[in-house]
């Protein structure tokens, strides 16, 4: 009897060490599909992009599933829980920023596009225009707050404190000479906010989406060519590797989008590949 219960014994835990290797430890199960996938996007271009890329993909039998969000910080939130395969909305320093107060564990894919922030006002044709107590408006989350005073910055109208990093806000401006009253928005209501203000700093998703072109409206604008903030394509860090994500990289970056992108923003949003 003990010989026989031995060798159930021996037998379980074998069969138990084969069941796991078929499994391949589990890291396989975690890998997305290379036959559906959904992406998150704020809506304006980053979802008229990815829907350029969804007839690319439908072609070769891979279908994609597009969520659009008005705002910054859920797409993170739903892909880091899981209700979202990858993202496509932000810059390098956002993410990262992101990662670090909330503690996500996202891992950049590669580069798609960039929206050159810029200057708006209706009020105004010259940032020269400024009088002395103005109110000019900033998005007020982290990252794109820095943004918006460093365009202002490069304008020449404030001045920031040295070192300051990309979590910086009104607080660490050094010299204001103007006396600016500086409006902190959530990004998304600036431009209904433009006539409260002398001059605001709009991400151009935004400003588009409000009838705005950088080229035609912009009273100061950052690059168009080589800009500092790329937007770009995130996924779990489980899935960095994953075959799915190198086969959308190839549509991101193919010939047929970026001739979209070209051709549909006239310089507002411009490849960042």
């Amino acid at each position: 009897m003990r010989k026989l219960t031995k060798g159930l014994g021996i037998l379980l835990a074998s069969s138990l060490i084969l069941g796991l290797a078929a499994c391949g430890g589990g890291s396989d199960d975690k890998a997305l599909s290379t036959k559906e996938i959904t992406i998150g996007t704020t809506a304006g271009p980053h979802q008229q992009i990815a829907e350029e890329v969804q007839k690319l993909a439908k072609k070769d039998g891979l279908e994609i599933k597009i969520k659009t969000f008005d705002d910054y910080n859920t797409p993170n939130t739903a892909l880091n829980d899981g209700d979202l395969d990858a993202n496509n909305y932000q810059t390098i320093p956002f993410l990262e920023q992101q990662k670090k107060d909330k503690g996500y564990k996202l891992d950049v894919a590669f580069k798609t596009v960039a929206f050159p922030m810029g200057i708006y006002s209706n009020d105004i044709k010259d940032l020269k225009n400024l009088k002395k107590g103005d109110k000019i408006a900033v998005p007020n989350d982290p990252s794109n707050e820095y943004r918006g005073l460093k365009l202002f910055e490069d304008a020449g109208i404030i001045k920031l404190k040295d070192g300051v990093e990309e979590k910086a806000t009104k607080k660490d401006i050094a010299e204001n000479p103007l006396d600016l009253e500086i409006v902190e928005l959530e990004a998304s209501q600036i431009p209904a906010q433009l006539d409260e203000v002398a001059a605001a700093a709009i991400n151009t998703n935004f400003a588009m989406g409000a009838g705005l072109s950088i080229n035609k409206d912009a009273i100061y604008h950052e690059p168009t060519k080589d800009n500092p903030y790329p937007n770009v394509f995130v996924i779990r860090s489980e899935n960095k590797d994953d075959e799915v994500v190198k086969t959308l990289e190839k549509y991101y970056h193919s010939d047929d989008v970026k001739a979209f992108i070209e051709k549909e923003f006239n310089g507002s949003v411009v490849p960042a590949f």
